[in-house]
């Protein structure tokens, strides 16, 4: 079995885990996160869910209440490989509160989830979370996920307000570059809006997520250092791409082409 972790002290507030071709099994336990759980490979069945034990497959995506008993394990004699998002409860909660007023039931249940669209978003949160990306994109990136993703929370939100000149001074140096290493909290205080509202005013702004409109600039400066015959690991090194093979798959996600086709 291969297991990596991903922690930040800028973000003590999460942690993820993904792990490969494993056969360890877990006896029933609980956490005292919100936990979020996918399967990625292999066959699962997961007990703690309404209505008794419920078989996962790649794709399926878990929601486990803080303190809720659990266990997920794999089919007999087979192997898995899962990832697993770990949320401080109390961080969750102020952040529903903060962006929707929602405050969620002492009773919300698990909640098992089979749809792509929820799992195509959890993965691509958790490559930003084990990427270099910037701390500032990596937490824009998971209250995006957190409250446009979560079932049954979408109508909950509450609209942004009209910018304000205040908040289109700090997109513009936002969007410039200068606000890169500025954790959203203090963002979203200098514009007096909550952090989900500063998302969503930045994605109106721009009709990018933060963490998007950063990995479409770094493309663009990419294109043009390639047409400059620049090197691709210089290039995957200087734009702050985890490696070069890490460059060329957003390159290729971005443009249809690697970057060696692109440079022809």
């Amino acid at each position: 079995m291969k297991a990596e972790f991903w922690r930040d002290p800028a973000l003590p507030y999460v942690e993820s885990r993904r792990a490969c071709d494993s056969r360890v099994c877990y006896q029933q336990h609980s956490h005292p996160t919100y936990s979020i759980g996918a399967v990625d490979a292999g066959g699962s069945i997961f007990s703690g869910a309404p209505g008794g034990p419920v078989p996962l497959a790649p794709g399926s995506v878990v929601l486990i209440p803080a303190h809720r008993s659990h266990a997920c394990n794999p089919r007999p004699d087979q192997t898995w490989s899962y990832q697993m998002l770990h949320l401080d409860a109390t961080w969750l909660e102020q952040l529903w509160q903060e962006s929707t007023g929602f405050r969620p039931k002492t009773a919300e249940p698990v909640r098992v989830s089979h749809q792509p669209s929820l799992y195509a978003a959890y993965c691509e949160l958790n490559t930003v979370l084990f990427s270099e990306a910037p701390v500032l994109n990596k937490e824009a990136a998971l209250i995006d996920f957190l409250l446009h993703h979560w079932p049954d929370q979408a109508q909950l939100l509450v609209p942004s307000p009209p910018p304000s000149p205040l908040l289109q001074k700090t997109l513009k140096r936002w969007i410039e570059g200068q606000l890169a290493t500025v954790p959203l909290h203090e963002l979203a205080q200098e514009t007096g809006l909550s952090r989900y509202q500063l998302i969503r005013a930045f994605r109106r702004h721009t009709g990018l997520t933060p963490q998007r409109w950063q990995l479409n600039q770094r493309v663009n400066l990419a294109r043009h250092a390639l047409r400059e015959g620049d090197g691709l690991a210089d290039i995957a090194y200087r734009l702050g791409f985890a490696d070069q093979s890490h460059f060329q798959r957003v390159f290729k996600l971005y443009t249809g082409v690697t970057p060696g086709q692109y440079r022809g």
